[in-house]
């Protein structure tokens, strides 16, 4: 039977499901009050990140008989997650009206997608594993589709749902052979048996499995075909969810998985994580080398990012687990404020979703053209910008794993990644403006200029002070 210490546990995710309900309600019965529904999603995302942060507990609690965990790995990826959604409602809302996909299901879509990402950070056994995936990618499939007039977004939705049906049924075959080796769901009994079940081949089996799942929830190559495809067919406000919170997620889900089920087989995980990473890394740089398509570009290059954390994930003890943390949360605050800055420039009829629609962006307009030269600065790994020590920690991590040459792979692919991302701002600061170029004035939003500075000027302050953040990750993995 369930105790009130139980409940109290899930307090974040019961007070999410509640708003997101009111939510509903709310556009059901007052839908030309959609201005209300858009600030009253923001203050109570926020407000979230408040429950989250006041009822962290010292040590690890579990709740439901061990099926939920709540831990400090599992606070900072939720504080991140309700972070970056803020900033999704913000950035997304003058997109969405202009074309008229301003609707209350995007918010409550969203949300739900959230909640499955606090469940799965904090599943404790591989139900709880599946109830969160399941819950935040079927609300993610909804989302890719919002524009049902668009060919190009319902194709999009088609092929992720497709893949990701297939991708979730090999991560439950897996799932159901670990169960048949070990007997168990529960992910700490999982781990104490692991070393000494029977059948060992079965075990194994089912490894390689839901780290086939796992590659496909991160994006990491050979997994990695619906990216492009999602990314360049949903309504940009989308995108920016997808390319954000749920990578917070995937890492959750490894590292519940790989370390909290599986850790005593990192010996034979780890070399698995490697080639993903190798793959990731190369074919994300090098196919990002030939895109014209901004966002296809941009998911491109995510998936060279997935490949950077699993570099970090190869190290399969704590400094590994920070430093892979670490990366997760620069690269959903560098993506938010990428597709953030496109979202500015946007407008009815015009996308910005080509390279040359940045064309003269600092002739037009010059403050969110160094945003944007931040931006990709940052994703580029370039000093003093937090994605340069974000990529510093993953390579630490893994030549302190002894996997020196993982390290020299990845260095080597960042700096083909170079290429792509200053092509961007040699376009914007060196290509002039045609004759026969429209661009339209970017938006006058003002919650929009002003967060997406805020955004932006995080990854500089990050790149000067990322000591207490980092700290923070390192600490959530202490022993």
């Amino acid at each position: 039977m369930p105790t009130i210490n139980d409940v109290l546990t899930l307090v974040p995710e019961f007070y999410l499901v509640a708003v997101t309900c009111v939510l509903l309600l709310v556009d059901a019965f007052a839908p030309a009050r959609r201005n209300v529904v858009h600030w009253l999603a923001v203050f109570f995302v926020l407000f979230a990140i408040v429950l989250v942060v006041k009822g962290q507990p010292e040590r690890a609690v579990t709740a439901f008989n061990g099926a939920f965990i709540r831990d400090g790995a599992s606070e900072i990826l939720k504080v991140f997650a309700l972070l970056t959604t803020a900033l999704v409602f913000i950035f997304g809302k003058p997109y969405l009206q202009e074309r008229k996909l301003w609707v209350g299901e995007f918010y409550s879509l969203t949300l739900f997608a959230v909640l499955g990402v606090m469940l799965l950070v904090s599943a404790g056994n591989l139900v709880t594993i599946y109830l969160g995936l399941e819950l935040l990618t079927l609300s993610s499939y909804a989302l890719v589709a919002l524009n049902r007039d668009s060919p190009l977004s319902s194709e999009a939705a088609m092929k992720y749902f497709v893949l990701g049906a297939l991708a979730s049924g090999m991560l439950l075959y897996g799932m159901s052979m670990v169960y048949g080796a070990t007997g168990s769901l529960d992910l700490a009994v999982i781990h104490s048996a692991a070393p000494h079940v029977a059948m060992h081949h079965l075990l194994l089996f089912g490894m390689i499995f839901m780290i086939t799942g796992i590659a496909f929830k991160l994006g990491a190559a050979p997994f990695h075909m619906w990216i492009p495809d999602v990314y360049e067919g949903s309504p940009t406000a989308v995108t920016l969810f997808i390319g954000s919170t749920p990578k917070l997620a995937a890492f959750g889900m490894a590292y519940r998985l790989l370390e909290g089920g599986l850790g005593d087989l990192s010996s034979v995980w780890q070399p698995i994580i490697a080639v993903l990473a190798v793959l990731s890394l190369a074919i994300g740089n090098v196919v990002a080398l030939v895109q014209t398509n901004l966002k296809r570009m941009l998911a491109y290059s995510t998936i060279s990012h997935m490949g950077f954390l699993l570099v970090g994930l190869t190290n399969a003890g704590p400094e590994g687990y920070a430093s892979a943390l670490f990366y997760a949360i620069s690269y959903a605050l560098m993506g938010t404020a990428g597709f953030g800055v496109i979202l500015a420039l946007a407008r009815a009829g015009f996308e910005c979703d080509r390279i040359e629609d940045l064309r003269g962006l600092n002739q037009r307009a010059p403050w969110l053209a160094f945003l944007l030269l931040l931006v990709m600065f940052s994703l580029a790994g370039i000093p003093p910008l937090f994605g340069f020590f974000a990529k510093l920690m993953v390579l630490e991590a893994a030549i302190h794993a002894g996997m020196v040459w993982l390290a020299l792979v990845a260095l080597v692919f960042a700096l083909v990644g170079l290429y792509y991302y200053l092509r961007v701002v040699k376009t914007m600061y060196f290509d002039r403006i045609e004759a026969t170029d429209h661009f339209p004035a970017p938006q006058s939003n003002v919650p929009l200029r002003l967060v997406l500075t805020l955004n932006v000027l995080l990854l500089l302050a990050l790149g000067f002070c990322w000591g207490p953040l980092l700290n923070w990750c390192q600490q959530v993995f202490m022993v």
